[in-house]
């Protein structure tokens, strides 16, 4: 006779179960609107969402891979790592001197500094790197812990969103809408 604990363990995962395809789901409800608004040159593909899966660079190069892949992450409460990588790619851009005082310091205390309120997960080294290199910052200063987040993403976010209800989904979906002419 199964325990208590069991039983318990086996409705909990059944429910897991059930909230992931209910996100999954909704998720695709939402997509659909998105894709709904946008041109037909510029809607998603079947093709295109297949190409998520050969790797992280080809999902985050596409505007719907990059807005799905966001939702997965929010979905799990952990999309501190996406926000700092894109963070990073719109500080690169800033071309004044002052500006890029300004957010250095913001994305310092936001994703860098211990006990942020987004605080990623890089090693003590490179965070006091950063630190030093804040007060009088480059486009380069946070290249370190954006190179260790895109990482931590491409080993463990990007698979489990590859096999995530989310991607499934949105596959199935575009592969029965595909086949339905």
């Amino acid at each position: 006779m199964p325990s208590l604990f069991a039983t318990q363990h086996f409705i909990m995962d059944r429910d897991d179960k059930k909230r992931n395809k209910s996100i999954g789901k909704n998720f695709m409800c939402r997509l659909q609107c998105m894709f709904s608004q946008s041109s037909s040159a510029e809607r998603l593909t079947l093709e295109d969402t297949q190409q998520w899966s050969q790797s992280l660079e080809r999902l985050l190069d596409s505007k719907y891979g990059l807005a799905a892949f966001r939702n997965f992450l929010k979905s799990e409460y952990s999309d501190e790592n996406i926000e700092f990588w894109l963070t990073c790619e719109d500080y690169k851009k800033i071309k004044s001197s002052f500006r890029m005082a300004s957010k250095a310091k913001k994305i310092y205390e936001q994703f860098i500094k211990a006990e942020s309120p987004k605080e990623i997960n890089i090693d003590y080294h490179t965070r006091e790197q950063i630190k030093r290199s804040v007060k009088s910052p480059t486009i380069y200063c946070f290249d370190d812990a954006q190179k260790i987040v895109y990482g931590l993403m491409e080993r463990d976010s990007y698979p489990r969103f590859l096999r995530s209800d989310i991607y499934r989904t949105l596959l199935e979906n575009l592969s029965t809408n595909a086949t339905k002419g």
